[in-house]
């Protein structure tokens, strides 16, 4: 199997690190799914009722986040829909119009904002995503599979 069932001591360091970034407590008892490309997913506890050796798995469960070499977390879409609406710190909001250039794939150039490190991305009540902030600009990670093309 491609993918790692994490022990509780590993699945503890990553809402620790939840914690630090966002400042607030996920608690969750899915199943924590690691890559050998260090990206985390979410999955339910009925992964035991699956023969993994009769498949080659290495996607399964929620992509939630992908942990960086300094050990914090980038959000998926999905983990910032998850995460955002307990988070109590680095929640940048943005306006419409900045939403259409963050849609685009584009960084969003923000010189006096409160934040550090991954911010996760909100407009409105709408989480969109989970950017870096990174000498007055949020850097996009956006996929190109999920961006708008056109006007």
């Amino acid at each position: 199997m491609e993918l790692k069932i994490l022990n509780t001591r590993e699945k503890k360091e990553i809402l620790k690190s939840i914690h630090d970034q966002w400042g607030c407590e996920f608690r969750t008892d899915l199943v924590f799914l690691l890559s050998s490309k260090f990206k985390l997913y979410l999955m339910n506890r009925d992964l035991g009722r699956i023969d993994e050796t009769k498949l080659r798995i290495d996607k399964m469960g929620l992509y939630f986040c992908e942990i960086m070499k300094n050990k914090e977390l980038r959000l998926s879409i999905e983990g910032s829909q998850i995460i955002g609406p307990i988070a109590k710190k680095n929640v940048l909001e943005i306006s419409d119009g900045e939403t259409k250039v963050w849609f685009h794939g584009n960084n969003l150039i923000r010189k006096e904002i409160e934040c550090s490190g991954f911010v996760i991305i909100k407009n409105n009540d709408d989480y969109i995503g989970c950017g870096r902030f990174k000498e007055g600009e949020i850097l996009n990670y956006t996929p190109k599979t999920r961006r708008i093309l056109s006007d």
